[in-house]
């Protein structure tokens, strides 16, 4: 994820057990462009794999959105060409 942005699939909602909050920040997809960027994703790797479980998220899209995080690194959040969600992250000291 290097100078990246990642989107976790977190279906036994255990992420923010397993991230280091000081290097990255992390929420669920919470923009409208955001969310058609993932579902684009998604849908691609379908397109591209056959695979069921992508076929299935997808299929219950309106439930399954909610368990996906977006994670960002924080020196990237400022660089993003759209914006995580409509407030500001705040930044660590």
């Amino acid at each position: 994820m290097t100078g990246g942005m990642a989107f976790v699939y977190d279906a036994d909602n255990e992420f923010d057990e397993h991230v280091n909050p000081d290097t990255v920040v992390w929420q669920p997809v919470a923009t409208a462009n955001w969310r058609k960027i993932l579902h684009s994703l998604v849908e691609d790797h379908r397109n591209e794999t056959g695979s069921d479980f992508a076929a299935e998220l997808l299929a219950h899209w309106d439930r399954e959105i909610g368990k996906f995080r977006q994670v960002v690194p924080r020196e990237m959040v400022t660089r993003l060409a759209h914006p995580l969600n409509a407030e500001p992250i705040p930044q660590r000291a």
